[in-house]
C-alpha cells in the first residue's frame, strides 16, 4: 500500500474516531428505563405511586424543578428516597427530572375498583377505653402540617408544647378537616390518599386513596361523609366516615361531552350539603346529604310544579349553577348563603384574575368581585363593620387588602400591605386582623396587623430575610400563630394584644396550622 494512502487512511480513522467520541457521549439517556431500575419499585411502573408519591405532572405542579432535581441527587431525610448522586451522572438525574413532568402515556386510570382495594384500615380494639392518652383541651388543640419534611405536629395550644408528631402522607394540600366532635382528622394528599387520624389515640385508624392527583377533602357537617375533588381522574368520591367508598360522581357536563378537573370541595354545613368548584367547566356543583333534599330538575322545565319534567332525588344528587367562567377556587360567607370564588388566568381568554359572588340560593352569579387576583383556599375573612359585613381578602395583583362591602359588593377601601400576600386571619374575640405579604419579594418576611373598627395598619411583625405567613388564633383568641415558611422554620406565637412574641417552636416549613375549635364552629375569620 503506497505511504500516502496508508497516512490518508490513518488520518480519516483518526477523524471518525475523534468524531464519534463526542457523538456516542452525547447519547441521551434513557429516562425510562432509568425509571424502571432505580423508582419503580416505590414509586409504580405507571408513575402513580406505592410506597412513594405519584411522580406525574399534575403531583409536581408545585414543587420546583430545582427542588425536584435535589431530591433525586441527595434524597429526602426521614423518609426512604435515597440520593443517587453516586450512582447516576448528572445527565441522568436531569433526564430522570424531565421525564416525571412529562404525562404519562398510556394515561393512568384509578376505578371503584381500585379505590376500594387501596383502602387500609385499623380498627379500634373493643377493650381500650375511649378517652384521650394526653392531657390537654381537645377543643384547643392545632394539627400543624410541617410540610419540610411531610410530617404533622399536634400542638397543645395552652401550653404550646407538641403533643405528638406523626409522618403524613406526601405533600398535604387543602387544610385538614375535623369531624364535629374534635376527635378525628381528615388529611389530603396531592396523590391522592385520604387519611383519618384519631387525636385521641394518637393514630391512623383508615386511609384510602381517592385519585392520582387531588385537590382537598370535605368533611359533612354531621360528619358522616366524607368527599375527595380530584384533578385525575375528572371525579369527585364520596365516602362514609370509616372511608368506604359509597359512589363516584364523573365531573362532566350533563351531556357527557367534556370533562373537568375538580377545584374545590367545601362542606356547607348549615345548608347539609357540599358545594363543589369545576375547574374546566364553568359550573358549581351542590350535592346534599340531606335526606330531604328538593328534588332536582335537569334541563329545561316549563312548570315543575304541575308535574311537567322529570325529577331526579335530591338526596346525593348533583344541582347545577352555571356561570359564566369556571372557577378555580371559593369561600363562603358566614351564612353559607353565597360563594365568593376566584378564576385565574386562562390561557387564550383572559391575562388577569378575577372574582365572583354566586348566591347558591338563585342559583346564579349575582355580582362580580373588585378583586384582582383574590387568593384561593378561603385566603379571606368577613365581619361586621360600621352596620354591615365586610369582606376582607389580600389581593395577589398588588399591594394591600381589598375590603368589600357584602351588600352592595362594593370596594370600601384599600388598606395598604408592604406587599401582595396570601393569608388573612382573624377571631371573633380580637380588634385586629394579621395578614402576611409571603408573595413579595422584598416584604415576605412582615406581617402586617390591621385595626379592624378603623381599617387601619397598626402594628407589623417581621422575622428578616425569612417567609413568614400563614395565622390562626387560639381558641380564645388571645394568642396569633404564625408560620416561618423554611426548612429550618418555626411556628412564632404571638400575644393578640400586644403584638409581642410568646413562644417560638422550631418546625420545618410549617405551611399550616389549625385550631379544632375554631374549624369545628365555623370561627369568625378561619378558613372553613
Amino acid at each position: 500500500m503506497p505511504d500516502l494512502l496508508r497516512t490518508a487512511l490513518r488520518a480519516a480513522a483518526l477523524l471518525a474516531l475523534a468524531l464519534g467520541a463526542p457523538l456516542r457521549a452525547q447519547t441521551p439517556p434513557d429516562a425510562p428505563a432509568l425509571y424502571q431500575q432505580h423508582c419503580a419499585a416505590c414509586h409504580g411502573a405507571q408513575r402513580t405511586g406505592l410506597m412513594g408519591p405519584a411522580l406525574l405532572p399534575e403531583s409536581l405542579e408545585r414543587t420546583r424543578p430545582a427542588e425536584v432535581l435535589r431530591v433525586i441527587r441527595e434524597g429526602r431525610q426521614a423518609t426512604q428516597m435515597a440520593g443517587y448522586a453516586g450512582q447516576l451522572s448528572g445527565a441522568e438525574i436531569q433526564a430522570l427530572a424531565d421525564w416525571i413532568r412529562t404525562p404519562a402515556v398510556p394515561a393512568p386510570r384509578w376505578s371503584e375498583a381500585d379505590i376500594r382495594a387501596s383502602r387500609i384500615a385499623t380498627p379500634l380494639p373493643d377493650d381500650e377505653p375511649v378517652r384521650p392518652k394526653w392531657s390537654a383541651d381537645p377543643m384547643n388543640l392545632f394539627v400543624v402540617v410541617e410540610g419540610g419534611d411531610h410530617h404533622v405536629s399536634l400542638l397543645d395550644g395552652d401550653r404550646f408544647t407538641v403533643i405528638t408528631r406523626f409522618a403524613s402522607r406526601y405533600a398535604l394540600h387543602g387544610g385538614p378537616k375535623f369531624t364535629p366532635d374534635g376527635r378525628y382528622v381528615f388529611f389530603g394528599s396531592r396523590d391522592g390518599w385520604i387519611t383519618k387520624y384519631d387525636l385521641w389515640r394518637l393514630q391512623v385508624v383508615a386511609e384510602v386513596r381517592a385519585g392520582l392527583n387531588m385537590r382537598n377533602v370535605a368533611v359533612s357537617g354531621d360528619g358522616r361523609w366524607v368527599m375527595a375533588a380530584n384533578y385525575l381522574p375528572h371525579s369527585l368520591a364520596l365516602f362514609d366516615a370509616d372511608l368506604n367508598l359509597v359512589k363516584t360522581y364523573e365531573a362532566a357536563t350533563l351531556d357527557g361531552k367534556a370533562s373537568s378537573r375538580v377545584s374545590a370541595v367545601y362542606d356547607a354545613t348549615p345548608r347539609n350539603s357540599f358545594v363543589v368548584a369545576l375547574k374546566d367547566i364553568p359550573e358549581i356543583w351542590e350535592i346534599s346529604y340531606d335526606k330531604k333534599a328538593a328534588p332536582i330538575y335537569d334541563g329545561l322545565v316549563h312548570d315543575y310544579k304541575m308535574g311537567e319534567a322529570i325529577a331526579k332525588p335530591g338526596y346525593l344528587g348533583v344541582r347545577r349553577t352555571p356561570l359564566s367562567e369556571p372557577l378555580d377556587d371559593f369561600f363562603f360567607d358566614q351564612s353559607y348563603r353565597h360563594v365568593l370564588g376566584a378564576t385565574r388566568p386562562q390561557a387564550g381568554k383572559s391575562e388577569t384574575a378575577s372574582a365572583q359572588v354566586v348566591n347558591l340560593d338563585v342559583r346564579r352569579k349575582i355580582a362580580d368581585l373588585p378583586i384582582a387576583g383574590m387568593p384561593h383556599l378561603g385566603s379571606g375573612i368577613t365581619f361586621a363593620w360600621n352596620g354591615t359585613t365586610v369582606l376582607a381578602s389580600p389581593n395577589l395583583g398588588g399591594t394591600g387588602v381589598d375590603v368589600i362591602d357584602m351588600q352592595s359588593w362594593k370596594n370600601l377601601r384599600t388598606i395598604p400591605t408592604p406587599g401582595a400576600g396570601f393569608f388573612m386571619r382573624s377571631h371573633e374575640n380580637t380588634p385586629y386582623a394579621w395578614t402576611d405579604s409571603m408573595m413579595s419579594k422584598d416584604a415576605k418576611d412582615r406581617l402586617t396587623i390591621i385595626d379592624k373598627r378603623t381599617l387601619e395598619p397598626v402594628a407589623e411583625v417581621r422575622e428578616p430575610g425569612k417567609t413568614l405567613a400563614h395565622i390562626e388564633f387560639t381558641r380564645d383568641g388571645r394568642y396569633a400563630l404564625a408560620s416561618v415558611w423554611e426548612m429550618d422554620g418555626a411556628l412564632i406565637v404571638y400575644d393578640a394584644a400586644t403584638f409581642r412574641e410568646v413562644k417560638r417552636l422550631p418546625m420545618a416549613k410549617p405551611v399550616g396550622k389549625y385550631n379544632v375549635w375554631n374549624k369545628i364552629t365555623r370561627s369568625e375569620g378561619t378558613s372553613h
